[in-house]
């Protein structure tokens, strides 16, 4: 139905997207893709206490304050993600129910607030609900690894030589500090995490190909 967001399956593995109302520029300069990510980490467990409340915490209850989210279970896995300066890619499995539409609901009302009060305006920042594709096999689950990681590339912001230091993106960490999930259903395809590198960069150009395409494929 119009205005709401779907209908998601605990347990499943969901391409998740989103983007500036009216294609606006949503994240501006550093200090707006540190914050983002702040909440997006802050987000995956679904603490009761707001990120704005914590920010503005002493550190060293913000440390004990973390350590006691740490513990908590987490709503959704976070395989991929990658934020765009007009929107935002994310490959999410969902471990509780509404698990998903919870988190993403925190983290954009969140940010909207941040960025309204940083900015003086009113409204909403995000063109409606959001949108998921439900991943049903390790191909797809590759594939779209491979274009999430590949957006910057493909949007022109970054040369393909600076992927891996994109900042915004998971794809270094990935490579380098690889979460459980993230070993189990990405990386076991690969022999090594370089071998996953070379299946993204080996795809570059015809990623590039693919922008026309999304629409069909992914949106």
């Amino acid at each position: 139905m119009p205005g709401r967001n779907p209908i998601l399956a605990t347990g499943e593995i969901y391409h998740v997207f989103n983007r500036g109302v009216e294609h606006r520029q949503i994240f501006h300069d550093v200090y707006d893709y540190q914050r983002a990510i702040g909440a997006i980490n802050f987000y995956q467990h679904n603490p009761e206490l707001k990120f704005s409340d914590f920010l503005n915490l002493p550190i060293d209850q913000k440390q004990q304050i973390l350590k006691d989210i740490d513990k908590l279970p987490k709503i959704v896995e976070i395989l991929c993600e990658c934020l765009m300066p007009n929107h935002f890619h994310f490959l999410l499995e969902q471990l509780t129910d509404q698990g998903i539409s919870i988190f993403l609901s925190k983290f954009t009302n969140s940010y909207t607030k941040y960025f309204n009060t940083r900015d003086n305006r009113d409204g909403s920042l995000f063109g409606g609900p959001f949108k998921a594709v439900r991943i049903d096999t390790t191909e797809q689950l590759l594939q779209v690894s491979r274009y999430v990681h590949l957006n910057p590339v493909v949007s022109f912001l970054i040369k393909p030589e600076e992927i891996i230091n994109y900042q915004w993106s998971s794809l270094k960490e990935l490579l380098e500090k690889p979460t459980t999930a993230q070993k189990e259903l990405i990386l076991s395809s690969f022999q090594t995490p370089a071998k996953y590198q070379e299946f993204v960069m080996d795809q570059v150009n015809y990623a590039k190909s693919l922008e026309n395409l999304k629409d069909k494929f992914f949106e």
